[in-house]
């Protein structure tokens, strides 16, 4: 069977470079591998990346985000007439040689099936998936919570299930996962309203409402590592957050009216906490800086 991955880079090149390693010895299985370039800065090493290792180049002309970027290649790949997809990110490490494979198997047993994903674990071990629901939307609250008792990361976070167990689950990250691509084509592609954030539970829900299933693999590990610092002011990010989470409310959550109401007024509450949080942090580094 040949599989196609497709990696959407945004000056990543050189991450892409480590994983192409990583896919390149994958076993008993063909792999075409997809890059996607989403108006980066560095799309020409992308390019000569592709060149040199036999790869498949596509330029987008401007970046539309996450979703819309993997769209590009899914719909490559659904025009090739290819079974699956994996989407995986650039910074994304798969030490099993049998890890693609794995995933397909899985898909292949089991029909009902769209989307399947495996354990995912940083450098220190904090695992990633499988990813509980998210629950009412009382559970919009929870950040209080967070804020006065932080969570210490110690084997995951408490939105993580049994890693242990190979399983139908909720929601898997997006940072690997594979897809069936009919059923992809059938749901008109990923969402392309969020730029950044929320795509998972968007997908989630999409799944779930459609009467399909998700699968966690736990006899298979791809290592995640990512480096939140190196990405630079965090504003602009909690913006987009705060966009494609109260999108994911209007339009995904099935909430109450009233439950939709406040929710949305608690991420509003959240995010401009934190954006204030990170205009008076930077201040304070401005002020210490001119000392």
């Amino acid at each position: 069977m040949k599989i196609p991955v497709i990696l959407l880079n945004y000056n990543s090149a050189s991450d892409c470079r480590k994983c192409v390693g990583f896919l390149k010895r994958q076993e008993d299985v063909n792999l075409e591998i997809i890059i996607v370039d989403n108006a980066s800065s560095d799309a020409a090493l992308a390019n000569e990346l592709c060149k040199e290792q036999g790869l498949t180049f596509i330029p987008a002309d401007v970046n539309r985000g996450y979703n819309a970027g993997n769209n590009i290649g899914l719909r490559y790949a659904a025009s090739k007439g290819y079974k699956y997809a994996l989407i995986a990110n650039p910074d994304m490490e798969f030490p099993d040689p049998h890890y693609v494979k794995r995933l397909a198997q899985e898909l292949d047993s089991t029909p009902q099936a769209v989307v399947v994903g495996s354990d995912i674990v940083t450098p220190d071990g904090i695992h990633q998936n499988p990813m509980l629901p998210d629950g009412g939307w009382t559970h919009s609250f929870g950040w209080i919570k967070d804020l006065i008792h932080p969570q210490k990361q110690q084997e995951g976070y408490d939105f993580i299930g049994d890693y242990n167990t190979t399983a139908q689950c909720f929601k898997l990250s997006g940072c690997a996962l594979m897809v069936r691509l009919d059923y992809i084509s059938r749901l008109g592609y990923f969402d392309e309203y969020p730029f950044l954030y929320c795509e998972e539970a968007i997908l989630a829900k999409q799944v779930a409402h459609s009467g399909h299933k998700m699968r966690y693999v736990a006899d298979t590990t791809a290592v995640h590592r990512h480096i939140p610092s190196a990405k630079g002011d965090p504003r602009p990010r909690f913006r987009q957050w705060q966009r494609s989470r109260l999108y994911f409310i209007r339009r995904y959550s099935g909430y109450p009216w009233y439950g939709r109401m406040l929710s949305s007024l608690s991420w509003r509450m959240y995010f401009t906490l934190m954006l204030f949080a990170f205009s008076l942090k930077n201040a304070n580094n401005d002020y210490a800086s001119n000392i």
